[in-house]
């Protein structure tokens, strides 16, 4: 089994690094065929339950053995979805950039602490008049490695418009598609009609850090691949904060979370084409099965063919338990590899972030992401090494300037707790 070092930094004696240890990728599901087992044995105790409910008694016993066979659900429904991923962003990029094996080995020898190069100065002199920042360019195959493994345990990532751009911020143009026009007779005047107008909106960029430490014994022993353990560490730290401001930031020096957009939401009136829409659950403190048809059918037709529905596990959990009218479960696991769960027939996202069922939440957002949000990476990771502030260890101060905003809310509906 392949394996990934991953080390950290201890605070006890400093925010040093004082142990090794291997993290394992995830494993293999245990089968398609015990996830396919489990649906069926919670489906069966499920129906038990609404029938003790419906002749007014409840089994403690039948709720205890319920909850041990969601939670065995959601174990084995997050290892398939973790293949699933890991095999759908494995394979190598055909477009990408050939490495640079001298630039890589002077940024390998920085970390060791050795004096930076003539290379390495010149593209940091280069990168400071623009972003004022004094760490050294990563190496375009480290770069790479650090975006990877976000989007291998960051949803939004995965499923947002993500580009990147060189300069200090990025600002979309938006028309209101108001044009004039009228019939006329063959040889009526024909009076110029109303211009539709133009209105741009920009796209917060923050900066986002990270500063692991090693101890400079440990650097110069070689005992780690030092690269591949930072690009872990960072990776790790870079989609934690991401999470949360995609989804809810506040934009200041952050990124526009896509909720802070929905109606009643603080940004609900900040994009030209209004807010994405909220559409009641149906129940006061619960979800309905026609909230959910509500939903897919409000959204405009052309976001259909890519539109999934985004909530967390422990929502999942309260819709997995919805039926057709004719007793059919409107939630469905994922029974082969590369095939997401389903809900209603729409793919689910995994998003932690995400809230609760409970009043006035938005539980789920349905609709198509790659159209809704767009992430707006600023070029480069930079990493300064830092000897002195934490002595006898080695801080990498790591940076990435990243933004993000909605581009469109029309392909989005929010679903919200309520009646």
């Amino acid at each position: 089994m392949k394996t990934i070092t991953t080390l950290r930094g201890i605070a006890a004696t400093g925010r040093g690094l004082i142990a090794v240890r291997a993290e394992a990728q995830p494993k293999k599901p245990d089968s398609i065929e015990a996830l396919a087992t489990a649906f069926e044995a919670f489906k069966k105790v499920h129906t038990d339950s609404l029938d003790e409910i419906k002749a007014g008694k409840t089994d403690v016993v039948t709720a205890d053995k319920l909850g041990k066979i969601e939670a065995d659900l959601d174990r084995l429904q997050a290892t398939v979805e973790a293949v699933n991923l890991r095999a759908s962003l494995g394979g190598g990029d055909d477009n990408e950039q050939p490495r640079d094996p001298e630039y890589s080995g002077q940024f390998h020898a920085y970390f060791k602490g050795s004096e930076p190069s003539a290379k390495m100065t010149e593209l940091r002199a280069a990168a400071t008049k623009t972003d004022g920042e004094g760490g050294f360019l990563a190496p375009i195959e480290w770069d790479r490695s650090i975006s990877k493994r976000q989007k291998i345990i960051s949803p939004m990532r995965q499923n947002s418009s993500v580009i990147t751009i060189s300069g200090a911020g990025f600002k979309k143009v938006y028309s209101d598609g108001i044009v004039g026009s009228g019939w006329v007779g063959e040889t009526a005047a024909r009076p110029q009609t109303t211009t539709p107008g133009l209105t741009s909106l920009g796209f917060t960029i923050g900066e986002i850090y990270a500063n692991p430490a090693a101890s400079q014994g440990l650097l110069d022993d070689a005992e780690i691949d030092v690269e591949a353990w930072l690009a872990d560490e960072v990776s790790l730290e870079f989609d934690k904060q991401e999470g949360v401001a995609f989804l809810s930031g506040d934009g200041s020096n952050k990124p526009d979370g896509v909720l802070t957009y929905v109606t009643g939401g603080t940004n609900a009136a900040k994009h030209p084409y209004g807010a994405i829409l909220a559409l009641a659950s149906g129940a006061a403190a619960a979800v309905t099965a026609d909230a959910l048809f509500d939903l897919q059918a409000d959204l405009p037709a052309e976001f259909l063919p890519n539109a999934k529905f985004f909530m967390n596990r422990a929502a999942q959990a309260a819709f997995r338990k919805l039926k057709t009218s004719d007793g059919a479960y409107l939630w469905q696991p994922s029974l082969a590899l590369g095939v997401p769960p389903t809900l209603a027939g729409e793919p689910v996202v995994d998003m932690p972030g995400m809230a609760n069922v409970a009043a006035g939440n938005i539980a789920a957002l349905y609709g198509d992401m790659v159209e809704t949000y767009q992430v707006v990476d600023r070029t480069g990771v930079r990493v300064l090494r830092d000897p002195y502030t934490a002595k006898p260890f080695v801080l990498f101060y790591t940076t990435k300037r990243v933004g993000g905003g909605v581009k469109n809310p029309t392909a989005m509906r929010a679903l919200k707790i309520g009646a």
